[in-house]
């Protein structure tokens, strides 16, 4: 892990540590590059390889999501085993901890009822000549979550994902997420039963986004496809946009922490490795205003790792994407976080409410020593579906309008329509468009 002292290397370089690469450009493992060349016959990219996926999905449907599930999961499923059937349910309820169980069920609450505040209105209004104007909130039809199910299980990610896509109204909820042993994990089961999930496929990867976007023989298409994933997964969803909607581009979980001299060292490495932990991609940085601390954070890092059950997970990450910066001061602490603009930024610094108006870009904002990330991970009731890789800048956290449609509504009378005709008419025929001109014309006489 890096310690980047400002003073030192100055503003740009530190810039340059923070700018993002795109999805296309990160490159895989060793390990993963091998296994895709057994898979594949060739060292294809990310990007060739899901390409591949996705099209071989379009055209062949349930055979294609058979056949890679097979090769890349090791699962082999018949159309017939693709949903999780009510025999499955009930093996999961009788394996989980009802404690943990009774956590999903508070978590499922707040995130419900924070969730509810964030529903728009339908409206309409009256104008000029008994003219009427108005928009209609409407949910859609189907949608698709995707929950990841690799080196961890994600229970919370299915409430994150379902729960908002209920409040919303959407019809029908289905989700799709991988398995290496053909059983879902049970604690992932019961929270989409408890988020109100109609259907649950045992499938993952690239080709269960495929077949979200196109439908196959047995999988309705959706509308719309939400939930993060891997390398694959994002770049499956870039591949399907345009064909269905999507909620964002999701990397690697990230974490970026301005801290001053008040910070407690102890809880910021926490902190970072609350990240590190998801992902060898995942990126963990610390800014601070205190050299001091700087160092500490860093050796306590060290030492909370060697206690880690994902270490070597969390080390890796550490040691390919942790970055410890110190600032001159709090304003340029607070502009190397708006150029990173991260998924999730801590404010561990006095007065943390006086800094947040000069927050820009961040996917979620933890103010205070005792709001750490992880309460938003599970159980404060904001959404842990964010914005990475920089994407702050331009993509809002996943909420209740991500499952809504606007629909504008317009009725003009006939005097209203004659109020409004000659400037009408006067744009269309400016713009060289006389049918619509026309349009407006046949109504006047």
């Amino acid at each position: 892990m890096k310690i980047v002292d400002s003073f030192e290397v100055g503003f740009d370089e530190v810039k340059q540590l923070l700018t993002k690469k795109s999805f296309d450009e990160v490159e895989l493992s060793p390990k993963i590059r091998e296994a895709n060349k057994k898979i594949f016959g060739s060292d294809l990219t990310a990007v060739e390889i899901v390409r591949k996926i996705v099209n071989d999905v379009r055209s062949k449907g349930d055979s294609a999501v058979i056949e890679y599930t097979q090769m890349i999961d090791g699962v082999k499923l018949n159309p017939s085993d693709f949903l999780v059937t009510q025999e499955e349910f009930a093996a999961a309820e009788a394996k989980v901890d009802n404690k943990v169980v009774d956590s999903l069920k508070r978590a499922a609450e707040n995130i419900k009822r924070f969730h509810q505040e964030q529903l728009p209105k339908s409206w309409i209004t009256y104008r000029e000549h008994g003219s009427i104007l108005g928009q209609a909130i409407v949910p859609l039809d189907r949608v698709g979550i995707y929950v990841p199910g690799g080196t961890a299980a994600y229970p919370s990610s299915v409430l994150m994902n379902a729960i908002p896509a209920k409040v919303a109204g959407v019809g029908e909820i289905v989700m799709m997420s991988p398995t290496k042993t053909g059983e879902i994990n049970p604690y992932v089961l019961i929270a989409a039963k408890l988020a109100g999930v109609d259907k649950i496929y045992k499938i993952g990867g690239a080709q269960a986004i495929a077949a979200m976007a196109f439908g196959t023989e047995t999988i309705s298409r959706v509308n719309k496809i939400t939930g993060p994933g891997n390398i694959f997964v994002t770049l499956a969803k870039k591949e399907v946009y345009g064909h269905c909607d999507i909620d964002m581009l999701a990397g690697p979980s990230e974490i970026l922490i301005v801290a001053d001299e008040t910070a407690n060292p102890i809880y910021t490495a926490a902190d970072m490795l609350s990240q590190a932990e998801h992902d060898p991609l995942a990126c963990s940085i610390v800014i601070t205003t205190d050299s001091e601390l700087a160092r500490k954070v860093a050796s306590e890092v060290q030492s909370q790792l060697e206690k880690l059950p994902r270490r070597e997970i969390a080390s890796t990450s550490i040691e390919r994407n942790g970055l410890i910066i110190v600032a001159k001061d709090i304003d340029e602490a607070i502009d190397f976080a708006n150029i990173s603009a991260p998924e999730h930024l801590e404010l561990l610094v006095n007065e943390s409410f006086t800094v947040l108006p000069k927050i820009k870009h961040a996917g979620a904002v933890f103010l205070g020593h005792y709001s750490p990330e992880p309460l938003g991970d599970y159980l404060a009731g904001p959404n842990h579906v964010l914005p990475t890789g920089g994407t702050a800048k331009y993509y809002s956290v996943l909420n209740v309008e991500t499952f809504l449609r606007r629909m504008s509504l317009i009725s003009y009378t006939k005097p209203a329509l004659l109020d409004a005709a000659e400037d009408i008419k006067r744009l269309a025929n400016a713009e060289g468009l006389e049918a619509h001109a026309a349009a407006i014309s046949v109504r006047n006489s």
